[in-house]
Order: C-alpha cells, then sequence, then structure tokens
C-alpha cells in the first residue's frame, strides 16, 4: 500500500493511526499541498513522531519523508514571521541563507490564530490563549521530536537543531538569575507576555535537554554542548511538587518518567530520586483526577487531547514497570511499589481511547473545534512508542 491509499483493515491499530495522519497532512496541507499551510507546534512534534512510528512499523520510506516534510514546513512557517506582521523573514533575525542553516536559532512561534500581544498593550487573560508568541513547554516537544528524527533517519541536522534550540529557549526563558522560567514569550523572545512558570516546564526542560545531550554525544557533536543548560534545569527542579489532576499534566509526567528511566541507562541520571519524585506526584495526580470521575459525562464537556495524554503517558507505564524489575535483582523496591501501583490505572487508557474511537463522540463540537490536536494525539495514544522512545 502506498502512502496516498486508504487502510481497509477494520481494528487494527497501525491501520487506524495511518487513517488518522493521512486525514492530518491532508487537513494541513502538508499532502497535498493545495491548500495554505496550517502549522501548530504542539501538534506538529506529535505528528513527527507518529509518522516516525509508522515509518518503524510499515518499512514505507513515504512516512520518513513526510515527517522530514513537516520539519522543514514547520520551520519555515513558525520559525518565520507571520504574514500579518509588520516584520518579515526569519524570527532570529537571520538573512535568508544563514536563516536556512540554523531555523531554530531565533525559536518557534506558536502557531496561534491571533497576533502576538503588542508592547504597552493590556493583557487579556482569556485572550492571551488565542495570541501568539513563544512556550517553552512547545519548544521542548519541538526539541524532542527533532531528537527523534535525527536519531531515525541519523542526519545530525536535526540533532544540532534540537541543541541550538534548546540553548535559545534556556537563554530567552530563564529569569532571575536561572531560579526561575517564564511561561510565554514574545516572538522574537525580548519580553515576556506571561511571566508566570508552568509547575512541568523546568522538569521538561531538565529531562529533554538531557536527551539531547545522550543524542549529541552520540552523534559526534560536543558532549558538554548543554550541560550549563541542564545544570539550570536541575536547579530549578530542586525539590518542587509535581502533582496536578490535569490529565494532559499527569500524562506528560508518566512520560517523562518513562524517558528518565530510558536515560538513566545512559547515565544522564545517577540515581533515582527525580524518578522517584514524578511518580509520586503521577500517582497523587491519578488519585485526584479518578476521584473527579470526568470520564462519563458526554464529550460535548470533555477535550479529548487533554484526556488522550494521560492515556499517552500511561502506556509508558508497563515498560518503566518492566525497567524497575530488571534494575533490581532482589528485593521489591518502594519505586518498584510505586511503579506497581501505577499499572492499576492502565484500563483508563483504554477507556479514554475506546471513547474517542466512537465516531458519534468525534461529532461533539469540543472535538470538531480541536480536531487536529485531537486526532494527532489519538494516533499517538494509539502507537506511542515514536514519542515515548528517546
Amino acid at each position: 500500500m502506498t502512502i496516498g491509499e486508504t487502510p481497509t483493515t477494520p481494528g487494527n491499530g497501525t491501520a487506524t493511526v495511518r487513517s488518522l495522519m493521512l486525514d492530518f497532512v491532508s487537513l494541513t496541507g502538508l499532502q497535498p499541498p493545495e491548500i495554505p499551510p496550517r502549522r501548530y507546534l504542539w501538534t506538529d512534534a506529535f505528528a513527527v513522531c507518529n509518522l516516525l512510528e509508522l515509518f518503524r512499523r510499515t518499512g514505507e520510506r513515504e512516512w520518513l519523508d513526510l515527517a522530514c516534510r513537516l520539519v522543514d514546513r514547520v520551520h519555515h512557517t513558525l520559525g518565520r514571521h507571520r504574514s500579518d506582521d509588520p516584520r518579515s523573514g526569519w524570527i532570529s533575525g537571520l538573512g535568508d541563507a544563514e536563516g536556512e542553516e540554523h531555523p531554530t536559532l531565533g525559536g518557534l512561534r506558536i502557531g496561534k490564530k491571533l497576533k502576538e500581544r503588542a508592547p504597552g498593550e493590556r493583557p487579556d487573560e482569556l485572550l492571551e490563549w488565542e495570541q501568539d508568541g513563544q512556550y517553552f513547554h512547545y519548544l521542548t516537544k519541538w526539541m524532542h521530536a527533532l531528537g527523534r528524527l535525527s536519531r531515525v533517519s541519523g542526519n545530525r541536522a536535526y540533532a544540532a537543531w534540537a541543541v541550538e534550540l534548546a540553548q535559545t529557549a534556556h537563554a530567552a526563558f530563564t529569569t532571575e538569575g536561572g531560579r526561575r522560567l517564564y511561561w510565554k514569550m514574545s516572538i522574537d523572545l525580548t519580553r515576556p507576555l506571561v511571566p508566570t512558570m508552568g509547575q512541568h516546564d523546568p522538569l521538561d526542560g531538565l529531562v529533554t535537554f538531557s536527551e539531547l545531550q545522550a543524542l549529541a554525544a552520540g552523534s559526534g557533536l560536543s558532549p558538554r554542548s548543554l550541560a550549563t543548560e541542564i545544570a539550570t534545569m536541575a536547579a530549578i527542579c530542586g525539590q518542587r511538587e509535581w502533582t496536578t489532576d490535569d490529565p494532559l499534566g499527569i500524562g506528560g509526567l508518566l512520560g517523562d518518567a518513562w524517558r528518565i528511566a530510558q536515560l538513566t541507562d545512559l547515565g544522564l541520571f545517577t540515581d533515582t530520586r527525580l524518578l522517584e519524585s514524578v511518580v509520586d506526584g503521577a500517582l497523587a495526580g491519578l488519585a485526584a483526577f479518578t476521584k473527579g470521575n470526568s470520564l462519563i459525562i458526554p464529550a460535548a464537556y470533555r477535550l479529548a487531547f487533554r484526556e488522550l495524554g494521560l492515556a499517552i503517558g500511561l502506556k509508558g507505564v508497563m515498560p518503566l514497570r518492566d525497567w524497575a524489575d530488571k534494575s533490581s535483582a532482589h528485593s521489591q523496591t518502594p519505586l518498584q511499589r510505586k511503579i506497581a501501583a501505577l499499572m492499576g490505572y492502565l484500563p483508563l487508557a483504554a477507556e479514554i481511547e475506546d471513547f474517542w474511537l466512537e465516531g458519534s463522540n468525534r461529532e461533539a463540537g469540543t472535538w470538531r473545534e480541536h480536531r487536529e490536536i485531537n486526532m494527532v494525539m489519538l494516533a499517538t495514544s494509539l502507537a506511542p512508542d515514536g514519542f515515548l522512545s528517546i
């Protein structure tokens, strides 16, 4: 089957993921390119990982080519100023040729529909959610996607761009002498738009920077290229509390836990203290989330992508359990017991997936309003290895 064909095998997980991703590349103008492209950094980061997973599962080169094309489109759209902005060119300020060589050096726009808040304009909390700028936690997702593409394709340029983006994000978002992070910055990274710090942003930074450090060493780049950035993120993490009852946040914690375990095997983390604190946060969050019983309410009152974020994270629990069991050959450790407790929540992933695979639930306004991010994250949950691997 070629990439343009429609899968015909009902009930097949790979076929469903293929169908979702073909819809995504068509809806967003990636293939065919007849419609104006719609790029959104978070969604596109997950999409790159899904395309790589389809390449791994099928061996069809077209999926890898699509992943590379998507990265190029993101850089040439979100790495450059908006069409309704009086500024033009690369947001880094580099000239055309140099910008092509370093497309992430100025960071990447979120891809929101509305222009960013102008200097001196009074902030509107609700409107800010729809206005452009740069998010630290979106940038870390894109770094991860670039890292995965570099590993799969063998192209070191993607790793280099990921490292440059990490260095740019660290320099722009850290404040108070490296003790805190801004949550949202302006497109040109000259001013904070939301000065508060996201609860999990430093954890995302620490894990992703460490992942890139391992990748840089394996790619022949400088093995100390992110040592300063990693140290800053580790210091900010400190004794922070990770617990949240937001399903997307819990899923992020679970995914980070599995990535920390993988990085521990590579020597990037030398003990399990951070891992245990993340697992503690996830357990407390899952207890609070399930107590709320939000999965019984109708689709019209639910946000699929937030729930699917939890389902994705839960897919990392079983390999995390296996890793912990191999790491301790003797009596069960406290960490193993906590990971075993996480296993009790695994049925939630299938419950969430089954709900959103039901066609009538995807007719709800909450699905249609966020269609692209919903479909991509559903695909990730059904085929999570492309995203959850380092």
